[in-house]
């Protein structure tokens, strides 16, 4: 990507992330921190991913004039998220929509800072239209526990919602909070929604979809949500997408066919 942005002229851009920080010894984290990661740890790809990322960013910037901009994203949270893609706040909500404990790795003291959706958008739709590299932090400082989160997704979604605690994950950073300082003073940016309206914009979405799979069945109801919104309309998209599924049987296969020819 970085070559045919070179080629064509085109302005780059790289959503990098607050992993880049490891498991930061600096609270809140600046852009000019470098970091505390451990290079060779279970969650190493994806720190040093990132990381290598911004470094040939940077060279191909300073080597061969490519205009790029960097963001580092903090933690984001909103409707259309994939419902089980293992993050914290869809898993919150959509273990309590579905009447399961909520699961808190460790003791559910680390921290993270959440911001929505739109929130993040504008901060990118400004870093490209600006004439800043970055590194931009893009996060909301508003810092939460684990077992703070799970109140909040009772507080928003259903009280009687409980928690179950688990063994923790390998190097799990302890906190995170995103100095945001360098975006407000030079991209006039910072993020707007707080947790709980956010919370309740995304419930609303997961109760949609989640009532659906279980109301006609995951399939059905995922590709309607798909080919129902007018981001995801284009029917080949599917189409294409289908042929990666891991069906279990053919039936399955033929009968989620037959659904897209009825479209």
């Amino acid at each position: 990507m970085l070559g045919l942005a070179k080629r064509v002229g085109a302005r780059f851009l790289l959503t990098s992330t607050s992993e880049v920080y490891g498991d930061p010894l600096q609270h809140p984290q600046k852009e000019d921190y470098w970091g505390n990661v451990n290079p060779i740890g279970v969650r190493s790809c994806y720190d040093e991913g990132k990381r290598t990322a911004e470094t040939l960013t940077m060279d191909y910037h300073r080597g061969a004039d490519v205009q790029v901009r960097i963001a580092r994203i903090f933690n984001t949270y909103g409707p259309r998220m994939c419902i089980d893609d293992g993050r914290v706040v869809s898993n919150f909500v959509s273990q309590a929509l579905r009447k399961e404990p909520m699961t808190v790795y460790g003791d559910g003291k680390q921290t993270r800072s959440f911001q929505y959706i739109s929130d993040l958008v504008e901060g990118l739709l400004r870093l490209m239209e600006g004439e800043h590299v970055g590194p931009f932090n893009l996060g909301n400082p508003s810092e939460f526990t684990m077992l703070e989160l799970a109140e909040v997704v009772k507080e928003v979604l259903d009280p009687a919602a409980t928690i179950e605690f688990c063994k923790n994950t390998a190097d799990d950073p302890h906190m995170r909070k995103p100095d945001i300082s360098k975006a407000k003073d030079l991209l006039g940016w910072e993020p707007k929604v707080a947790l709980r309206k956010g919370l309740s914009r995304m419930v609303e979405d997961f109760r949609q979809r989640i009532l659906n799979d279980h109301n006609e069945g995951s399939e059905n109801s995922s590709a309607r949500y798909l080919i129902s919104s007018p981001k995801n309309s284009t029917r080949h998209i599917l189409r294409t997408c289908i042929k990666s599924f891991n069906w279990n049987t053919e039936d399955k296969k033929d009968n989620f066919h037959k659904f897209l020819a009825t479209q």
